[in-house]
C-alpha cells in the first residue's frame, strides 16, 4: 500500500513535469510570435532567416550583430564585408517582405507602416499560432490523465486519489492556457498600435 507521503511527492513530481512540458510550449508560442512583424522593428524578426556561409547555413545572428536604432529600423552590421550580399539576398527572398537598403558596410531595413489589412492577416496568424499552442497544451494534459487513469493498476491507486491527480492536472492546465491566452494578448496589441 502506498502511503501518503509517498502520493503527496508523486503529486508533486507529476505537477512539476507537466508545468516544464507546458512551460515549453509557452515558449515555444513567444517564440513563434516573435517572427511576426509588427510596426516596430525587433530583432526576434530575423531569427528565422538563414545566410549561406562557407558553404552551410546559419542563422543571420551568427554571421553579424542585429541593432535597434530607431523605433522601425533594424541596422545588420556583419562580421565580414564579403557576407553583405548574401545577407541581402536571405532578407529579400524571406517572407517578411522587407526591402534590405545597402551602405557598403551595413544593411538597414525600415519597418513599413502595416494597413489595417494587414494587421487584420497578422492577428489571425497570431491566432492559429496561439491555437497549436493550446492544443499542445491539452494533448499534455491528456498524457497526464492517461498516466493517471494507469495508475489505478500500476501504483494501486484508489479513484479518489486519481481524480484528485486529474483535478490538478487540470488547475495546471487552466492556468498554462490562461498564460497562452495573454501572450496573444499581448501580440494583438503590439500589432494593433499604430
Amino acid at each position: 500500500m502506498i502511503t501518503h507521503e509517498q502520493l503527496n511527492n508523486q503529486e508533486h513530481d507529476m505537477s512539476k513535469e507537466l508545468e516544464t512540458r507546458m512551460e515549453k510550449s509557452v515558449q515555444a508560442l513567444r517564440s513563434e510570435l516573435a517572427t511576426i512583424r509588427t510596426g516596430r522593428a525587433n530583432a526576434a524578426l530575423l531569427d528565422h532567416i538563414r545566410v549561406s556561409y562557407y558553404g552551410s547555413d546559419v542563422p543571420l545572428s551568427q554571421v553579424g550583430s542585429i541593432s535597434v536604432p530607431e523605433a522601425r529600423m533594424l541596422v545588420i552590421t556583419p562580421w565580414e564585408k564579403t557576407l553583405l550580399g548574401v545577407i541581402e539576398k536571405a532578407i529579400l527572398s524571406s517572407d517578411l517582405g522587407l526591402n534590405p537598403s545597402n551602405d557598403g558596410t551595413v544593411i538597414r531595413l525600415m519597418m513599413p507602416e502595416l494597413n489595417e489589412e494587414r494587421r487584420r492577416n497578422l492577428v489571425k496568424q497570431a491566432r492559429q499560432m496561439t491555437e497549436q499552442a493550446r492544443v499542445a497544451v491539452r494533448n499534455i494534459r491528456r498524457d497526464a490523465n492517461d498516466k493517471a487513469k494507469a495508475a489505478v493498476k500500476d501504483e494501486g491507486l484508489s479513484e479518489d486519489e486519481v481524480k484528485q491527480r486529474q483535478t490538478t492536472i487540470q488547475k495546471v492546465t487552466d492556468r498554462f492556457i490562461a498564460e497562452v491566452d495573454q501572450v496573444l494578448q499581448h501580440k494583438e496589441d503590439d500589432i494593433l498600435t499604430i
